[in-house]
């Protein structure tokens, strides 16, 4: 719990948490950021916090947070945390700005048209059947180390048309050491600690020459093959034709392939992975999925084709998503003042847009916490507010892998599926590891059980 909340008494100031002890409410935030962030809503719709020199303001209304994302984007810039990544994804599509990021934008959008997306749907569904053959029933298993391998190989083949399966512990280790150094953010030594010789600082340092050696290795494979068709063959080839007309760099290629392998597979691991989790506690949900997947898919595998007819299992990733969004808050810092009903947030402050908080707003859903797909009925999804709901970000800055991941979250839940029931083990209780993503703290372990 946040200590010694009061409200603020500046007329100008929104109200938000406040603490007569220098580092208390640094402190509360660092140890549960999530539930930090709950606490700030309860003030309201716009609230106010001073972190370790940071003038932060989350706004907890859709219309505000669209105007953010969508109708005054070009008055944002991404916030200060963000900038902790850059030593990992360097100036890549998630950190960069303007009229760099335009360009960039427009040279990998290609590879996530819906043409491409459907060509990516077979490899997705046979690395899932081939995890799904490997796994035996009894077997217990961390879900979401599990998605988090299955996810990594799909993207290295059809991004990068790359055999990185045999990695995935060694990458997801690595981006762990790296992603950690996202802390530091909120440090109030941060300054200080990255000089020093810590072995967080080697560990992080072990951990992105390693994403490096990845990344640098199917960039110079590309190289000697020439163009196999995939997004790092586009990446290398192609041309800003509504711009200048130049081509990406060694750096730049290396920053986008960086950024999008990591971010292509981190975020629909952790989903899928929570989503495992719900399904196996809430029997009448499973029970509904099963039912849809034998009525639509007979015992065989899905297929691009089949993702229409696949509502319920979409709702179900939906849900899923709105319950525990990977991406829990995003960041922006206004270039200028920036006036929010009866507020002004002065530029450079950090306005913080919470999916995780606003999706668990009673406003707008029913018992927030219980998992219930049927919310995603079209009728339902369409009488709430637009930005009730933003698990991928919105405006300008949408992620750009979105259907990608929607294909990827469908089509992998409904091949394992069909043949598995995996029952949640309650070795440790459910939690948060809040670092850029919303992982599950110490993975969740379940046991593998054939679908009945």
């Amino acid at each position: 719990m946040i200590p010694q909340i009061r409200q603020a008494r500046a007329r100008n100031t929104p109200p938000g948490p406040r603490s007569a002890l220098p580092l208390t409410l640094l402190a509360a935030f660092r140890r549960d950021p999530v539930q930090f962030l709950l606490e700030m809503a309860s003030y309201g719709d716009i609230s106010y916090v001073y972190l370790n020199k940071f003038n932060m303001y989350l706004l907890n209304d859709p219309e505000l947070i669209q105007d953010v994302l969508v109708t005054h984007a070009r008055n944002f810039i991404k916030s200060r945390g963000l900038q902790f990544t850059r030593p990992v994804m360097g100036n890549g599509l998630l950190t960069s700005e303007d009229d760099y990021h335009l360009r960039q934008r427009r040279l990998v959008q290609p590879a996530f048209h819906r043409q491409r997306i459907a060509g990516y749907a077979k490899t997705m569904v046979e690395y899932a059947e081939r995890l799904g053959q490997r796994w035996q029933p009894g077997d217990k298993v961390d879900m979401a180390s599990e998605m988090m391998g299955l996810t990594l190989a799909i993207a290295g083949k059809t991004l990068f048309n790359a055999d990185v399966g045999g990695e995935a512990q060694e990458i997801g280790a690595a981006l762990s050491d790296a992603m950690q150094m996202f802390k530091r953010m909120t440090s109030p030594f941060e300054g200080v600690l990255e000089r020093l010789p810590l072995p967080s600082n080697a560990r992080f340092e072990r951990g992105r020459k390693r994403l490096d050696e990845t990344i640098y290795r199917m960039i110079g494979e590309h190289r000697a093959s020439g163009d196999t068709g995939d997004l790092l063959s586009m990446l290398l080839e192609s041309e800003d034709v509504e711009g200048d007309g130049g081509r990406m760099s060694d750096q730049q290629v290396r920053d986008e392939a960086m950024t999008i392998f990591l971010a292509g597979h981190e975020t629909t691991a952790i989903a899928l992975a929570w989503c495992w989790y719900l399904l196996s506690q809430t029997p009448t949900v499973e029970k509904q999925l099963h039912d849809e997947l034998d009525l639509v898919l007979g015992g065989r595998l899905p297929a691009y084709e089949d993702i229409p007819n696949l509502d319920y299992t979409r709702m179900v990733f939906s849900e899923a998503l709105r319950m525990y969004p990977p991406a829990y808050v995003l960041g922006r810092s206004p270039l200028t003042d920036y006036p929010v009903r009866d507020y002004v947030i002065p530029a450079g402050s950090t306005i913080l847009l919470s999916p995780f908080v606003i999706q668990h707003d009673e406003r707008y859903y029913s018992e927030p916490y219980r998992f219930d797909p049927l919310r995603w009925k079209f009728d339902e999804e369409a009488a709430r507010p637009r930005y009730a709901y933003f698990p991928f970000g919105g405006g300008p800055r949408l992620c750009i892998g979105e259907p990608f991941a929607w294909c990827e979250g469908i089509l992998v839940l409904a091949a394992l599926a069909q043949h598995w029931q995996p029952r949640y083990i309650p070795d440790h209780p459910i939690g948060f590891k809040p670092l850029i993503t919303l992982r599950p703290k110490g993975g969740i372990t379940m046991k593998l059980e054939p679908a009945a």
